[in-house]
């Protein structure tokens, strides 16, 4: 028990009284230096050419704050009940979003409903018997509350709801047709980079009234490629997205705006860069596709009455993003530093190899760690004094140089 609290005693002293120092040790070893060289020039290599010139870590940077509206164009008719026109107005609900817009493609449409008693879906609300029916209960994913009664020829309760019940079949075909491909959304972004007191549009000012009014995006050309007019299908194309598909059970579509600007160029230089995806999963088996629920109210004399569409389409989600990064001698200091810094590693993989690699790794072990002890000690070790030491090194060094290898490894 006395040597083991001895020796936490001498491990207590060892860290609080005792010090550290290095000790240079220059080894003359033509495979060592190499690897030592090679270390440095990788790391150096990387600061400079990687970190610096690639990833412009010369730069300052910031990140974009941006604001989005959009319109639509186009109009159509439809053969559904009776000849409808289609415009704007009726197709775009609601008619203003954040950052978005929805396009009416197709639509299950329940017309002059009004408040009463009738009978539910079959689907809903089966039943035999009045007890079938418990009062002032409401029928889940049904459309309205029970009344108590079952409909003995349908099989189903009556319910309070705004009859007759909606036929939520959909139509085989799109109920706007085939015309929404050719409508057209302009979408207005405006980004700022507000470090650098940075702002400008997407309607770039290198063009002119006239070919905002005729252009349409087109990737592959060269001015067509800025312009910010986009007709839905191909946006939907470029997406890789079937328009048949989207067009009769709905779906997102995600318009992405990059602003990636270097502002150490000119002013033009900074562009945005379109790019299309579907958001939601195309193959899903259920609840598939995007549609929603909206009311048409009207009175008819004193009765309320009211046209429930069911609107299936597409919703244009827009999302920007984007960096600019400008010269700036801060980050170009703390590129330097760590690149200094990572330059330790080095002296770490060659101290590694002539300790643990090399034929000599005890003799340089030797040579690398020295224990020096004076008389203040609080627990002196049995070392050898210095007339040892310097007869030790004397017999060493004369050593060495009868067979001249002082300090050169093989």
């Amino acid at each position: 028990m006395a040597n083991r609290c001895l020796q936490c005693l001498q491990a207590t002293t060892s860290a609080v009284f005792e010090y550290d120092t290095v000790k240079l040790v220059h080894i003359r070893n033509q495979k060592i230096g190499f690897v030592y060289r090679l270390v440095q020039l990788a790391i150096i290599g990387y600061i400079l050419g990687y970190a610096i010139i690639y990833k412009k870590g010369y730069q300052e940077t910031d990140l974009v704050v941006s604001s989005v509206t959009t319109k639509m164009k186009g109009t159509t008719m439809t053969n559904y009940a009776a000849r409808q026109l289609w415009d704007v107005a009726d197709y775009v609900v609601p008619p203003e979003e954040t950052n978005a817009v929805f396009v009416t493609t197709n639509a299950v449409i329940t017309s002059n409903q009004v408040q009463g008693v009738c009978g539910e879906d079959v689907q809903f609300a089966l039943c035999t018997t009045d007890k079938d029916c418990p009062k002032d209960v409401y029928v889940r994913s049904g459309n309205g509350i029970r009344n108590g009664s079952c409909n003995q020829e349908t099989g189903s309760c009556f319910i309070y709801a705004w009859c007759p019940v909606e036929n939520d079949t959909l139509p085989n075909k799109p109920l706007l047709g085939d015309a929404p491909r050719n409508f057209t959304l302009l979408i207005k972004n405006t980004i700022e980079f507000q470090k650098f007191g940075f702002t400008k549009r997407n309607i770039l000012d290198r063009t002119d009234e006239n070919f905002l009014h005729n252009c349409t995006y087109h990737r592959n050309d060269d001015m067509g490629k800025f312009c910010p007019i986009f007709e839905l299908s191909q946006i939907v194309e470029d997406a890789g997205a079937d328009w048949e598909d989207l067009a009769l059970n709905g779906g997102v579509m995600g318009i992405f705006i990059a602003w990636d600007c270097d502002l150490d160029k000119s002013y033009t230089s900074c562009v945005p860069e379109y790019a299309f995806r579907r958001m939601d999963k195309s193959d899903s088996k259920l609840a598939k596709g995007y549609s929603f629920r909206y009311p048409i109210y009207f009175h008819e004399g004193d009765v309320q009455h009211r046209q429930l569409v069911k609107a299936y389409g597409i919703r244009f989600e827009v999302i920007v993003s984007g960096q600019a990064g400008k010269f700036s001698i801060v980050p170009v200091l703390l590129q330097v530093g760590s690149g200094i810094a990572l330059l330790g590693i080095a002296t770490v993989i060659c101290d590694l190899m002539v300790m643990y690699v090399v034929k000599k790794r005890q003799y340089y072990k030797d040579n690398k760690y020295q224990l020096i002890q004076d008389e203040e000690a609080l627990f002196p070790l049995d070392l050898p004094n210095d007339e040892d030491n310097a007869a030790a090194n004397a017999d060493e060094r004369g050593a060495l140089t009868s067979s001249k290898s002082r300090l050169y490894a093989e």
